[in-house]
């Protein structure tokens, strides 16, 4: 399993995503769940992955020879397409045609493939947008009301970002509300693991702004979970009932 969180503030765009792939206890593995395509200036997108690792890396590689074939257009490739409404469309139809193949490839062993995703993005002239798109190609998008989108083992970061995320919420804020929602998953879910990938696109920059990887004892956030730990301890004791 994995998780994988997006945030659309007023100031950018905020992603984080965790790398641990999840084929049964004896089989756990490192891949990367966040992939980038940018033409800086232009356009900038995203995409975050969760589920079936043959779907996702499938789906990918089909999106990269869509924006590679010479035929390319803005039907039928995310870094043509005029809006990134069409963006998703194009990525939601790829994604539910590769979970299509690749059930019906499995049909024999009964076993179903399934797979979301997170998409964001800016183009020039055009707004930040994120959608999360399901195994069927559909989406929904954030909006103000609910400025943030999770994939995968979302229930144990869901509490913070309820509690301090809305549109107003500063980058720097924003970084911090994700790694905390992030550190909360990991404490409590053994499906998801680092290495952490974090990304940050300003608003209007169309390019990735700022892009971290997060290893293992990585001093910066171990010294961040330890004060929070610290500041919930401290406050539960606090509580007067």
């Amino acid at each position: 399993m994995t998780y994988c969180v997006g945030l659309k503030l007023n100031a950018g765009l905020v992603l984080l995503s965790d790398t641990r792939t999840n084929a049964g206890l004896d089989n756990i593995s490192t891949y990367r769940k966040m992939f980038h395509f940018e033409n800086p200036g232009e356009r900038v997108i995203v995409i975050m992955t969760a589920g079936s690792l043959s779907v996702t890396q499938t789906t990918l590689a089909r999106l990269q020879e869509a924006i590679e074939a010479p035929d390319a257009d803005e039907t039928s490739s995310i870094m043509r397409a005029e809006t990134m409404l069409q963006v998703a469309t194009i990525i939601g139809n790829t994604l539910n045609r590769t979970r299509r193949d690749i059930t019906e490839q499995c049909r024999d062993l009964s076993q179903q493939a399934s797979a979301s995703m997170i998409v964001a993005g800016q183009r020039a002239g055009g707004t930040m947008r994120l959608f999360l798109i399901y195994p069927e190609g559909n989406f929904i998008e954030a909006t103000d009301d609910t400025p943030y989108l999770q994939i995968g083992e979302h229930k144990y970061g869901k509490p913070i970002l309820d509690r301090v995320v809305t549109p107003e919420t500063s980058l720097s804020d924003a970084k911090k509300a994700v790694l905390l929602s992030m550190d909360s998953t990991l404490r409590s879910n053994l499906s998801v693991g680092m290495p952490l990938d974090l990304a940050v696109i300003e608003r209007d920059d169309c390019r990735v702004s700022q892009r971290r990887r997060i290893d293992e004892g990585d001093p910066a956030f171990m010294a961040m979970s330890a004060a929070w730990s610290a500041a919930l301890r401290d406050s539960f004791v606090n509580i007067q009932i």
